[in-house]
């Protein structure tokens, strides 16, 4: 009995071999992670199907419990058997590839085996197609949830399927005494290396699978790493100093010899060797560079000749180059070099088709992006131009009506009126101006309001020292005073007060403007500030407008906020503290 299982442990040996070389062919392990597919199970069946027939002519001659014969054979003597790892075969045949294959590669084996002669023959057809039925039977079950049994599973089933095989022996026996010592002498042996051989066979197709995922699993932590810090330059579009930072970054990151990337025209960036003549800003030098801007189609290179880089000396022996589109045109190309072709490899390729596809979408992006902030800062450009046309003709008519009773005062206005045009033409010229300038806008209003009513407002600023260079967005401040001028008194010609408060909470800054004026009827309060609300003296368009530019400009946190009640209304938003940057104060000067 040992030695049998000697014997049918170096058929094991074989099958486990043979199916270790399968799967690390990578034709094989695609027809593994396609199972449910009909050309796979095609495939699954051929292989299979050669397993068992092999297995058939490699098994152990048995008469009358004696080991006859090990070598390969064609027939055997009618009173003799065979002990092989037929059941093996079928056994996984049916567990990896359902049911279909599981029968298919039974009857393929009972009929090779039966081929085969000796005792009672036929017996092994009807044992080979039950078992593959039910071997593809839980092979089915786990092929619906995308899984292979397990190794316990393998174990389990394989002793099973084994033991179906001697209970098939003793019941379609001629001579059930004889096939009762046969079962005896051979069914430890068996069932044990059925078992064995089930489960190193499964423990294969599982570890290469896994290790499959893994690796794809690293690839694409990869990619998306690579992606994610290529993101912020290629968003920029392709210039000489995005395409320098992405092209560091792709060069450290997947382990090439140099990364070029280049618009139509001009080698925007090359990191790595060869950097000594493949030079931003100059002119794309090589020949395949030029073939794949011209056609739109990836090309390779593996040799310096079909580089076409003209320089002598150069390093580079391989290359991919990838069109890079925006809208379905070619703006550029990224270019993975080798300084050794054999390291220019399927996968390169396929990683580098990847990431080109990619880095076509940020850049893309990029662009809408742009296009999109374009569109957002003529918006708002279009709404500064909106906010106080009418203020100018008020102010047109109190200076005229001054200039016959107090010229000189008169003067003084126009000089305020000056300021204040000078500071609005700024103001649509950028988005954000200092606070300081802000409110020496404001003061120049109001100066110009005080004069066509005077002592009618009491203004008080609390500024806080800190806030006084930090960016807003102009008229914000000057908005808010004119519409609590208008509209919060309802002809009150006395103690009417406005308090302008700017004040530095953590990284934000508050600003509000409030008023001890009568408060917003009931009616208007969920339209202020987002839709045009009729008024005696206006529409509530320099609210909306500005609402829309504190959200254009930063968001939805942003956004013009108020109470109000019958003791007086307060405006307030929280925008980002920013310190101020350069600003050319001497604008419209």
């Amino acid at each position: 009995m040992l030695e049998l299982f000697i014997f049918l442990l170096e058929r094991v040996g074989l099958i486990i071999i043979v199916a270790y070389i399968l799967m690390n062919i990578p034709h094989f392990k695609k027809v593994m992670s396609e199972r449910d597919r009909i050309s796979s199970q095609i495939q699954l069946f051929i292989v299979f199907g050669l397993f068992a027939v092999i297995s058939n002519f490699t098994g152990v001659e048995i008469r009358d419990n004696q080991i006859v014969s090990s070598q390969i054979f064609s027939t055997i003597s009618s009173d003799a058997a065979i002990a092989n790892t037929r059941v093996l075969t079928i056994s996984v045949a049916g567990l990896v590839g359902g049911p279909a294959v599981g029968i298919a590669v039974g009857i393929v084996s009972g009929i090779s085996r039966y081929l085969i002669g000796g005792v009672d023959a036929y017996t092994y057809v009807v044992s080979s197609c039950i078992i593959g039925l039910l071997s593809g039977y839980f092979g089915y079950r786990a092929l619906k949830n995308n899984q292979y049994p397990t190794i316990i599973q393998g174990i389990i089933l394989g002793a099973v399927m084994e033991l179906i095989q001697m209970i098939c022996i003793i019941s379609f026996a001629s001579d059930f005494n004889h096939a009762l010592d046969l079962v005896s002498f051979i069914m430890l042996p068996m069932t044990l290396i059925n078992s064995l051989g089930t489960a190193i066979f499964l423990s294969i197709i599982l570890s290469t699978l896994q290790q499959e995922q893994r690796m794809r699993a690293v690839q694409t932590h990869d990619v998306l790493n690579l992606a994610n810090q290529t993101l912020p330059y290629f968003r920029l579009g392709l210039n000489e100093e995005s395409a320098t930072q992405a092209a560091q970054i792709i060069k450290d990151l997947m382990k090439v010899s140099a990364v070029s990337i280049t618009n139509k025209t001009d080698i925007l960036a090359h990191v790595g060797a060869a950097s000594d003549h493949h030079v931003p800003k100059k002119k794309i030098i090589t020949d395949l560079s030029k073939q794949v801007i011209s056609s739109g189609e990836i090309k390779e290179a593996h040799s310096k000749e079909e580089i076409g880089c003209t320089h002598p000396g150069c390093p580079l022996e391989g290359a991919i180059v990838i069109p890079l589109y925006v809208n379905d045109a070619v703006v550029g190309t990224l270019k993975l070099y080798f300084t050794d072709n054999k390291k220019l490899t399927y996968v390169e390729r396929r990683l580098a088709e990847g990431l080109a596809d990619i880095f076509s979408s940020q850049i893309e992006l990029g662009e809408i992006e742009m296009q999109s902030k374009l569109l957002k800062d003529a918006e708002i450009k279009s709404l500064q131009a909106q906010v106080n046309p009418h203020f100018f003709f008020n102010a047109m008519n109190t200076i005229s009506a001054l200039i016959r009773v107090d010229s000189e005062k008169a003067r003084e206005l126009l000089l305020n009126l000056s300021n204040f045009f000078r500071s609005n033409l700024q103001g649509a010229r950028q988005n954000t101006i200092t606070i300081d300038k802000e409110i020496q806008q404001v003061e120049a209003y109001l100066s110009l309001e005080q004069a066509r009513f005077p002592d009618r407002f009491q203004i008080n600023f609390d500024i806080e020292e800190n806030c006084k260079d930090a960016e807003v967005p102009p008229f914000i401040i000057q908005i808010l005073v004119e519409n609590a001028i208008k509209h919060a008194f309802h002809n009150r010609k006395t103690g009417n007060v406005i308090d302008v408060v700017v004040k530095r909470e953590m990284d934000e800054m508050q600003i509000s403007v409030s008023d001890n004026g009568n408060g917003i009827p009931i009616e208007k309060r969920d339209k202020i500030g987002l839709i045009e609300v009729d008024s005696t003296f206006g529409t509530g368009s320099a609210l909306e407008n500005l609402n829309k530019r504190l959200v254009g400009l930063y968001n939805m946190d942003a956004r013009l906020q108020f109470v109000t009640g019958d003791e007086g209304t307060k405006f307030y938003t929280h925008i980002p503290y920013e310190e101020r940057s350069t600003i050319d104060e001497n604008i419209g000067s």
